[in-house]
């Protein structure tokens, strides 16, 4: 699974960034994650406020920082 964290690097981009690496230990699942501070690359995934989370390619939130459920929830396999 690829995560990626849309945003410039801010306090709340790196909160996600560290709740998304927690979820994942928790559920037990392997991701790659990648932070993404290009807006250019940002904006390619149709993102407009960050921070963005995004898992294998699907846009899963944007401007603001999910809960620790929420997260995990979206990073469940189908």
């Amino acid at each position: 699974m690829i995560v990626h964290v849309l945003g410039p690097g801010c306090a709340k981009c790196n909160q996600l960034a560290e709740m998304v690496t927690a979820a994942a230990a928790e559920l037990g699942v392997s991701c790659q994650l990648e932070k993404v501070s290009d807006f250019n690359k940002i904006m390619s995934f149709g993102v407009m406020m960050t921070p963005g989370l995004v898992v294998d390619g699907i846009v899963k939130s944007v401007g603001r920082v999910p809960s620790a459920a929420e997260i995990k929830e979206m990073l469940k396999q189908p």
